[in-house]
């Protein structure tokens, strides 16, 4: 049986709802109680509710500045939310109606990396600045383009099942996804419902290491430099057991879904079926859907809104689909997913975990 090397996952990864202000003034976010002091290092916010122009997925992080936006949904550049504060206990918001509108209720997604604390990294042929948390698989790169085929450090120490690209200072391109159940030879994108794509080049064919990740110049989208230059931000995870889960699996097509083990009970659940076109990321999560069926999911790649839809039972060693539809439970379809704890399922000590 796995242990787990997080006993308390809050350290690491906290969940937070509120509802935007009805003026147009900021708005401080103190998380909840069992959050503990939880100073954020990267940050997603979601609209759940709003009118469809304001419910962009938001990213902010502590390597690029609090300040500075990115949506997951779009092909923008980055963006200043000029009010924008990682707090001791939370955030504080600008007046923008995307992560701050009148009335509009909200979900924050946080994760602490290394307090915002960066180093520079030369394992790669490109120098990058790293923000590196490895006990909890998670870390933030920043680089700049340079020609021909490049290699950039990441800073895990073991090597990332996923990682997550967008270019930073022009619009235009998508957020590229590498996930090691598709391997080298596959991208995804996660501003969009493309299925994957054959594409050899994007990450030269070759699988990360404990050290580095390779990347294609120019047409792949992750190191551009023809007309300049250009300034990136990576999301790099590896699994850790009993708090984080990266993997794929296989639908039934039945109303007794599939099982998916991850050693621990879920807080959080990114996954996309990865085969056809047409199938967006989707978010489940044990905030917004207190108890089982969860079934409040939101969009990473749209600005749609919250909805509900016969989902899934999170159990205290993972989670099983309660329905057949094509999103997250087709006859013979393949997933990705990536999944944070609520608790584990086996303590460090070897003592099982009792729900909470």
């Amino acid at each position: 049986m796995a242990y787990t090397t997080v006993d308390d996952p809050s350290l690491y990864f906290h969940i937070q709802t509120w509802t935007g202000t009805s003026d147009d003034s900021t708005k401080t976010i103190t998380n909840s109680a069992n959050a503990g002091d939880f100073k954020p290092d990267w940050l997603w916010i979601k609209a759940r509710s709003g009118t469809y122009s304001t419910r962009d997925n938001a990213l902010y992080d502590s390597s690029r500045g609090a300040t500075a936006r990115l949506e997951s949904n779009a092909t923008d550049a980055e963006a200043t939310d000029s009010n924008n504060v990682f707090n001791t206990n939370g955030f504080t918001l600008t007046a923008n109606y995307s992560i701050n509108g009148p009335s509009t209720n909200h979900v924050g997604w946080q994760w602490k990396v290394n307090g915002g604390t960066t180093s520079s990294n030369s394992n790669g042929s490109i120098t990058t600045t790293v923000q590196a948390n490895t006990s909890a698989g998670i870390s933030i790169v920043l680089y700049t383009s340079a020609s021909g085929g490049q290699t950039i450090g990441h800073g895990l120490g073991v090597v990332p099942e996923m990682y997550w690209i967008k270019k930073r200072n022009a619009a235009g391109d998508d957020w590229f996804v590498y996930h090691s159940a598709l391997g080298e030879g596959k991208k995804i994108r996660l501003s969009g419902n493309n299925g994957q794509e054959s594409d050899t080049n994007i990450w030269q064919n070759t699988a990360p290491t404990t050290t580095v990740a390779s990347l294609q110049n120019d047409g792949g989208g992750v190191n551009v430099s023809t007309g300049g230059t250009k300034n990136y931000v990576g999301y790099f995870f590896n699994s850790v057991k009993g708090y984080s889960k990266i993997g794929s699996y296989s639908g039934n097509g039945d109303a007794d879904g599939t099982f998916v083990y991850t050693g621990f009970r879920p807080a959080w659940l990114l996954f996309k079926e990865s085969g056809a076109n047409g199938e967006h990321w989707r978010i489940f999560d044990s905030t917004r859907s207190t108890s089982n069926q969860v079934d409040d999911h939101l969009f990473a790649s749209t600005n749609s809104a919250e909805s509900a839809e016969t989902g899934c039972d999170f159990l205290s060693n993972g989670f099983k689909w309660r329905n057949s539809d094509n999103h997250q439970n087709g006859s013979s379809k393949t997933y990705i997913y990536m999944a944070f704890a609520e608790h584990p399922f086996v303590s460090s000590k070897g003592a099982p975990v009792t729900a909470r």
